[in-house]
């Protein structure tokens, strides 16, 4: 009778052995697949988070090696892993630009800005604010300026300040020192001192081309 019994004990250990495996096994299993899960967000996460994230920014940006730009801004992000990367702005930027001698050729202000750095493309957005080296004011809430055509431009609407007129239009297209510049969809010309009507050919004007603003 006793080896008998010692069979049924051996089994019965046996059993809750291999049971005791099954459970490590299965508990082992989950906390590797969580780590998998884990490692995936974190990939994720970092491919949304930039790369720098730099507080009270002042700097001097180069160009083909010649200091071009300064940037003054509160907050300056630099996203590499989106596509296409970009840098943000998005707590306001001011930013001067100088000609070969480093005179400022023209001032901008916005509330946004973004900058796809491949592309060499700026997009300002909300309470955009420019001067020129003449003194004019240039006010819209979006516009481009693309440093590879040298060009700046815009289809939302914008007021231009001269000395002695202010103009209102749909769409506007300029150089970078925003010295020859076109209006599309002239809204109406008001001089500064009285209301006389300026003289119409005062005013380029003609259709933007459907490809001209770019997301």
């Amino acid at each position: 009778m006793l080896p008998q019994r010692s069979n049924v004990l051996f089994c019965r250990s046996l059993s809750i052995t291999i049971a005791f495996g099954a459970v490590v096994m299965l508990l082992l299993f989950s906390a590797c697949s969580g780590r998998h899960k884990d490692l995936g967000n974190a990939i994720t996460e970092r491919d949304s988070l930039p790369v720098m994230d730099t507080k009270g920014v002042m700097t001097l940006i180069s160009d083909s090696g010649v200091t071009r730009y300064r940037i003054n801004t509160e907050e300056w992000l630099v996203f590499d892993r989106k596509n296409p990367p970009y840098w943000a702005f998005e707590k306001g930027i001011y930013l001067e630009k100088f000609d070969s001698i480093f005179n400022v050729d023209a001032s901008i202000q916005a509330d946004t800005a973004y900058y796809y750095e491949k592309q060499k493309l700026w997009k300002l957005m909300s309470n955009v604010h420019i001067q020129n080296l003449k003194g004019e004011k240039f006010d819209t809430d979006l516009l481009y300026w693309d440093q590879n055509k040298h060009r700046v431009y815009s289809d939302q609407r914008i007021r231009i300040e001269q000395p002695d007129q202010i103009i209102y239009a749909i769409g506007f297209e300029s150089d970078e020192q925003l010295n020859k510049y076109t209006f599309f969809k002239p809204e109406g010309e008001f001089y500064v001192d009285d209301d006389a009507a300026a003289p119409a050919d005062s005013v380029q004007t003609g259709s933007l081309p459907k490809d001209s603003i770019k997301p």
